[in-house]
C-alpha cells in the first residue's frame, strides 16, 4: 500500500519471508502430488515428453486386451485339435476292431485250374511231355572194294567184298537194348530177342525199335541235295516216348562198325509242360478292387518268370490274391482276406487260351457271413457317430466369434500405429477337411481292405491335425511373446515418464523441513526489525 512506509530492513525481511513461503508452497505441492512437474509451466520439455510417453503406454495397454483375446482364440483352437485327435484315435480303434473280426464271408472268390500233372509248390510248370528223340551216328561203310556207305540191306556178317558191315557180328554175340538182350544166331532166329547173323542192318534196327518201344529207326539214304544232312550211310535211331534209349554189345567192334560207337545212350526229348511253353505262357488278372494292382505273370524258369508257388504268391499279392496247389496238381487262386468282398478280376493271357490250363475259368462270387457282417454294420454306426462329433467339435472351438478350426482369420495388432500385425489363417478341420466321410452299411467294412484304406486315411488326418497344431503352437508362442513384450514396453514407457515428472519425496521432505526453519527465522528477523519503531511508540505514549 502506497500510504505505508516500511524501513529497508523490514522490507528486506518481508521479501525473504515471501520467497520462503513460495518455496514452501511449491515443495508442499510436490509432496502432495508426488510430481515435480505438474504442468507445462514447471518444465515444458519434461511435461510434454512425459505426456507423449504416457499416451503411447496407454495406447499399447489398450491393445493388450485384443492380444489377450487372440491368445484365447488360439488356445480354444488348440484344445479343439487335441480333442479331435482323440476322436480320430477312437475311429482308428474301430477300424482295428474290424481287422480283428472273422472274415465276413463264408467263401471268397475263387478260380481252380484242371490238374497239372507233376505240378508241385516247387515246380508249378508241371511235368514235361516226353517226346521221341533221334540219335544219328557216323557214316558207316561196307566191305566192298572200294567201300561204300551201308544201306538198310547191308548184312550184319560177311567177308571182304560183300555188302556187309566192316566188322561182322558172330554167333552168340549179344546186343542189350534198354536192359533186354538180343542174341545173334547162325540161323533160325525166332522172337524179338533173337536175330540171325545173316540178317540185314534194317532187320537189326527193327529189332532194336521193338525192344526200345521206338519206331522208324533206319539207315539214312543219300541226301537229295549236296552238302545236306544227314549223310548217306548214317544210322538214325529213335528213342520212342516210353523210355530213354541205351544200347551196349558184347561185340563193341561190330557195334562201332554200324557208326553208332561202342555204346549208345540217348534221352527222350522233352515237350511242353502245362505252363512252361515254349513259347512262355502269360497270365493276366485284372485288378480285384480299386486298391489292388492288376497281375501280369510270365511262366517259366528264366529271370523274372514264375515257376514256384512262392514266386506266384509274390506276384499275386499286390492284387490281393493268393494261391495254393494240392498234391493232385489242382491250383486254386482266391482273394485274400483284405479283399474278401471282391471278385477276382477278368482272366486273360496266353495261359487262358483254348487248350491251356487257365482256359475258360470264371471266378466264383464271394458268399457273405451274416453274423460277421452284422458286427461290421454295428461298427459302422459307431464310426459315423464319431464323424458327427468331429463336425460339432470343429464348430464349437471358437472364442469371441473367431473359430480357427472353421477357416476364420485372426488378425492381431501389436503397436499403436497398426503397422505391426500378425494374420493367422485358420483351417477347416471338419471331417471333409480331414478327408473323412461317413461309411455306408453294406458297402463299407465288408472286408479288411476297406478297414485298411480307412486306417490309411485316418493316419493322413492325424498328420493334418499335427501340422495344424504345430502351426497354432508356433503362432501362440509368437503372440505370447508379443504380449509379454507389450507389457514390458508399457512399463518402460511409464518408468521413463515418471523419471521426467516424479519428485524425489525424500528430497522434497528435507526441503520442506529446511524451508519451515527458514520461515521461522525470517519471522523472528522481521520482529527484530520492527523493535526500533516500537521504541518510538513508547516515547509517544
Amino acid at each position: 500500500m502506497s500510504g505505508i512506509v516500511l524501513s529497508a530492513s523490514v522490507r528486506q525481511n518481508l521479501l525473504s519471508l515471501q520467497s520462503t513461503a513460495d518455496l514452501l508452497s511449491t515443495t508442499q505441492g510436490r509432496l502432495a502430488t508426488g510430481k515435480k512437474v505438474n504442468s507445462a509451466l514447471d518444465n515444458p520439455t519434461n511435461f510434454f515428453t512425459a505426456a507423449g510417453l504416457d499416451s503411447r503406454a496407454g495406447d499399447i495397454n489398450n491393445l493388450l486386451d485384443g492380444i489377450g483375446n487372440g491368445v484365447q482364440v488360439l488356445q480354444a483352437a488348440n484344445n479343439g485339435i487335441t480333442e479331435i485327435q482323440k476322436l480320430i484315435d477312437s475311429a482308428k480303434s474301430i477300424a482295428n476292431q474290424v481287422l480283428q473280426l472273422p472274415v465276413g464271408y463264408d467263401s471268397k472268390s475263387t478260380i481252380q485250374t484242371p490238374i497239372n500233372p507233376g505240378a508241385t509248390s516247387d515246380n508249378l510248370l508241371g511235368t514235361a511231355e516226353q517226346l521221341d528223340n533221334t540219335f544219328t551216328g557216323q557214316v558207316a561203310k561196307n566191305q566192298k572194294s572200294p567201300a561204300v556207305a551201308i544201306t538198310g540191306a547191308t548184312l550184319l556178317s560177311g567177308v571182304s567184298g560183300d555188302d556187309a558191315i566192316a566188322t561182322s557180328f558172330n554167333v552168340n554175340d549179344t546186343i542189350t537194348v534198354n536192359g533186354q538182350s538180343l542174341t545173334f544166331k547162325a540161323s533160325g532166329a525166332t522172337g524179338d530177342n533173337e536175330i540171325n547173323i545173316g540178317d540185314s542192318v534194317q532187320d537189326l534196327l527193327d529189332k532194336i525199335d521193338t525192344l526200345s518201344g521206338g519206331s522208324g529207326s533206319t539207315v539214312n539214304p543219300a541226301p537229295t541235295a549236296p552238302a545236306t544232312t544227314p549223310a548217306a550211310g548214317t544210322i538214325a535211331l529213335h528213342t520212342g516216348t516210353s523210355s530213354d534209349l541205351t544200347i551196349t554189345s558184347s561185340n563193341t567192334s561190330a557195334l562201332a562198325a554200324l557208326g553208332i560207337g561202342t555204346s549208345v545212350s540217348v534221352k527222350r526229348a522233352e515237350g511242353n509242360t502245362a505252363l512252361g511253353g515254349p513259347p512262355a505262357l502269360t497270365l493276366d488278372i485284372a485288378a480285384t478292387n480299386p486298391s489292388s494292382k492288376a497281375t501280369h505273370i510270365t511262366f517259366g524258369k528264366a529271370s523274372g518268370q514264375v515257376s514256384t508257388l512262392a514266386q506266384l504268391n509274390a506276384a499275386l499279392a499286390p492284387n490281393n490274391l493268393q494261391a495254393v496247389i494240392d498234391p493232385a496238381g489242382f491250383m486254386t487262386i482266391t482273394t485274400a482276406n483284405d479283399a474278401a468282398s471282391s471278385t477276382i478280376g477278368a482272366i486273360s493271357g496266353t495261359a487262358a487260351d483254348t487248350g491251356n490250363l487257365f482256359a475258360g475259368l470264371t471266378p466264383t462270387d464271394p458268399v457273405q457271413n451274416f453274423a460277421s457282417q452284422s458286427s461290421r454294420s454295428g461298427l459302422i454306426a459307431q464310426y459315423n457317430n464319431i464323424i458327427d462329433q468331429i463336425t460339432t467339435m470343429s464348430q464349437d472351438a471358437s472364442f469371441n466369434g473367431v473359430n480357427l478350426l472353421g477357416g476364420d482369420q485372426l488378425k492381431l495388432v501389436f503397436n499403436e500405429t497398426g503397422k505391426s500385425t500378425l494374420n493367422i489363417q485358420g483351417t477347416t478341420l471338419t471331417p471333409a477337411g480331414l478327408g473323412l466321410g461317413k461309411l455306408a452299411p453294406g458297402a463299407d467294412f465288408l472286408d479288411n481292405s476297406s478297414a485298411n484304406n480307412l486306417l490309411a486315411q485316418l493316419n493322413v488326418s492325424s498328420s493334418i491335425l499335427r501340422s495344424q497344431a504345430s502351426s497354432l503352437g508356433s503362432n501362440l508362442s509368437i503372440v505370447q511373446i508379443r504380449q509379454e513384450f507389450a507389457k514390458n514396453l508399457i512399463n518402460v514407457l511409464q518408468t521413463g515418464s515418471a523419471n521426467l515428472t516424479l519428485a524425489d519425496t525424500n528430497e522434497e521432505a528435507a526441503n520442506s523441513q529446511a524451508l519451515s526453519t527458514r520461515q521461522s527465522i525470517a519471522v523472528s528477523a522481521l520482529a527484530l526489525a520492527n523493535q526500533s519503531q516500537q521504541s518510538v511508540l513508547k516515547l509517544l505514549q
